[in-house]
């Protein structure tokens, strides 16, 4: 038998299948997935590499075939089904197999082994009383105060006793000779979950939650295997939605994967999911040390965790009999990774769930438009939720025009309706949120005295502030000097966005001293359990206020909040990026959300310098329909996702000469393949960080209706950057439908 091998030497971009004879001693122990040691190159370099398949033939010389040494130590194998994913989106999203391999490769080795030790006594109470009078007859004093304590309680605790008696271990180990006691060991799993035991309230589900239950339970006991898109307003309960698909899942042996956007959201949603289905729930995410991360997986592969919680990188748990994966929130960004290969989490969730039979769950209220655009197009299911849960309505919205403010002589980043609404909630004993939007603040030159937003005459995208006293369009490169005066209104009030969370804080900290105010942003939440500490206090009610970015305003469930406070809420709308509108209205959506989910009803203050833009009109309307049909018609007749698809193509290097020549070689390349004229070419153009650490960076655009058409035209591009050396010094990267531009 031969083994096929993918050597692991990402730098070298080696993405080649080499095959290498199996010796006899490791007949029967190697599998797909399996990490081994081989001679590699003509020094025979001990190298490491991953089993991808096995043939009884092969095309090479059998005797210059080299042999595999061994299986590599404290390694962790890969499944098979999760080498055949990377396969998938090695071909999808481009880069090498060992980059994909080590994406889909949830723990990288193996940790050491936490065991639980107890001592058990193996004398009868008479036998052990009269070996008692021994020890003490011959002064033997650490052994009499051990087995006392035995004779008390048979069974104790190594450790404890060990430093509650003062005793030895060769105490223990002469007490084991004598056959008075055992030395007994078991494994234990470090637990990344500090449940507390919290009363359950009855709940009574709606007729909208109670159909899409039903619709899921009748397809799934049909056999029916689809994608569905569970798209609820904010507090309909799409949780408890969740969870009775889940139980049906459980119910018919199936394992499930919860993937959540931020680690933020991940101590209520588990909470809420461990109290449902108790010790069976596991969780995973970057926060964990290695051991509490080796150890969960351990747990999936001895069958003790049925349901894995976490963010993206949750979707590569080995579960070996998986049937159903839930994507809660599904239109976030944090889904789409940052790293080669750039997948996105719901399209490699929906191909591993064709892979191992199991449906896709898609949840969210504000859907992506690709989602909503696919239900539209008949390729997933759509399940709606139009009410809220638990007689509770929507929260009351108003817009104030930020612009008015500055002419009544108010430059405070708080409107006076937010001041005086803030300061009745304080009175009653409400809870405040306060979302600061800063998303894209850094890049776009606004103008706060009539709302003007300086864009690019070629891509309907903000220009962004360079230094040297310049704008640039990040997708086409265009360029205009930087401007002191609004050229609308002709007012000064022109420039970038500076304020930050701490800031708001010290403001409200002045304006209304006695509340208490807590802040959420990455400085409060460096440590391994920050957002737990932070969000459970708020929920404790020890805090009046709750200050922060994004990751306040999603998937959070604070009954006593009865205001939420939108500050800048057209930050992000201007941030140089076509998807600026549909993130926008997510975000104002999500965080009006926040407010009026318990008895008493909310109101919501968004604070705007463009107030009639109608991602900011929609979301006070919670109209998300009338949002999408307005958004399509900008993609539309900008051929933007997800009418028309689009490739990033990001090039960098050391030398910027060399690095401009390859792009417009790479460039002139695909116009050269594209005979069908079916791709639009965008750039070569600089992105918003021209270099960093002395390499440059320049990104490429392609755009084209069939996504087919663009992975054929990756796929020949990465053969012509593969034969040709001018490419060699260079680092290239494909990007499909990037979440953000570079």
């Amino acid at each position: 038998m031969y083994a096929d091998i993918i050597i692991d030497i990402t730098h070298e971009k080696l993405d080649k299948i080499f095959q290498y004879r199996i010796p006899s001693q490791l007949e029967g122990m190697l599998k797909v997935g399996t990490e081994v040691v081989v001679p590699f190159g003509r020094s025979n370099k001990e190298t490491r590499g991953y089993v991808v398949g096995f043939s009884e033939s092969t095309e090479y010389d059998t005797a210059r075939m080299k042999e595999i040494l061994k299986v590599a130590e404290k390694s962790v194998a890969i499944e098979a089904k999760l080498v055949a994913l990377a396969a998938w989106m090695k071909e999808y999203y481009g880069g090498t197999m060992i980059q994909a391999l080590k994406t889909v490769l949830p723990i990288k080795k193996e940790e050491k082994v936490r065991e639980k030790r107890r001592l058990r006594l193996l004398l009868d109470e008479e036998e052990g009383k009269r070996q008692l009078d021994i020890y003490l007859h011959k002064n033997q004093k650490a052994r009499a105060r051990l087995l006392a304590a035995l004779l008390e309680q048979p069974e104790q605790d190594y450790d404890l006793m060990i430093r509650k008696l003062n005793v030895t271990r060769s105490v223990v180990r002469a007490l084991e000779e004598q056959k008075v006691l055992a030395l007994e060991s078991e494994k234990t799993y470090r637990n990344p979950i500090h449940y507390r035991k919290r009363e359950q309230k009855k709940y009574v589900h709606t007729k909208e939650q109670i159909h899409a239950m039903e619709r899921f339970r009748e397809d799934y006991r049909a056999g029916v295997r689809d994608t569905y898109l569970l798209y609820g307003v904010t507090g309909s309960g799409k949780t408890e939605v969740y969870m009775e698909m889940i139980a049906e899942v459980l119910r018919q042996g199936k394992q499930v994967i919860v993937l959540i956007p931020e680690i933020a959201l991940t101590y209520q949603t588990v909470m809420r999911f461990y109290s449902r289905f108790g010790d069976r729930v596991s969780v995973l995410n970057s926060r964990m040390s290695q051991g509490e991360r080796y150890d969960q997986i351990e747990r999936v592969k001895a069958e003790e965790v049925d349901v894995m919680i976490g963010p993206r990188s949750a979707l590569f748990t080995p579960f070996s009999n998986l049937g159903l994966i839930v994507i809660d929130e599904e239109q976030e960004g944090a889904y789409k990774s940052e790293q080669v290969p750039r997948y996105h989490a719901r399209e490699t969730a929906i191909r591993r769930a064709e892979m191992e039979g199991a449906s896709v769950v898609l949840g969210s209220a504000t859907p992506s438009l690709e989602a909503f655009y696919a239900c539209q197009c008949g390729k997933y299911q759509m399940l709606k939720l139009t009410e809220r849960a638990g007689n509770t309505h929507l929260p009351q919205v108003y817009i104030t025009d930020m612009r008015e403010e500055l002419k009544r002589g108010n430059r405070s980043i708080l409107g006076d309706r937010l001041k005086e609404m803030m300061r009745e909630r304080l009175q009653k004993k409400e809870q405040i949120m306060l979302f600061l939007n800063r998303r894209g603040y850094a890049g776009f030159v606004s103008c706060r005295a009539c709302g003007y937003v300086v864009k690019c005459p070629h891509c309907d995208v903000s220009l962004s502030a360079h230094r040297g006293g310049k704008m640039v369009c990040h997708y086409c490169g265009y360029e205009m000097p930087s401007v002191s005066r609004c050229p609308s209104c002709g007012s000064s009030y022109i420039g970038g966005f500076r304020a930050g969370t701490q800031q708001i804080e010290d403001l409200v900290k002045r304006e209304f001293p006695e509340a208490r105010v807590l802040r959420m942003d990455m400085d409060t939440t460096r440590t391994k359990e920050g957002h737990e500490q932070i969000l459970e206090s708020f929920a404790s009610e020890e805090a009046d206020v709750l200050i922060g970015t994004q990751m306040i305003v999603k998937g959070h469930d604070f009954p006593n909040v009865t205001l939420v406070g939108i500050l800048a809420a057209d930050m992000s709308l201007y941030a140089d990026d076509y998807r600026s509108g549909e993130r926008t209205f997510q975000l104002l959506t999500q965080a009006a959300g926040r407010a009026g989910r318990g008895n008493r009803p909310g109101e919501v203050v968004i604070q705007s310098y463009n107030p009639e833009h109608y991602s900011i009109q929609m979301a006070a309307k919670q109209d998300y329909e009338g949002f999408y049909e307005e958004e399509m018609r900008y993609r539309e007749l900008m051929g933007y996702p997800p009418v028309s698809q689009l490739l990033a193509v990001l090039m960098t290097g050391a030398d910027e000469e060399q690095l401009e020549l390859a792009a417009e070689y790479l460039k002139k390349y695909v116009s050269h393949i594209d005979r069908n004229r079916q791709i639009q070419i965008i750039g070569p153009a600089r992105p918003y960080v021209g270099r960093v650490n002395d390499v440059y960076r320049l990104v490429l655009y392609l755009k084209c209706e069939e996504y087919q058409v663009l992975m054929e035209t990756k796929n020949q591009m990465e053969r012509y950057i593969e034969i040709n050396r001018g490419f060699a010094s260079l680092r290239i990267q494909f990007d499909f439908n990037p979440m953000n531009i570079f």
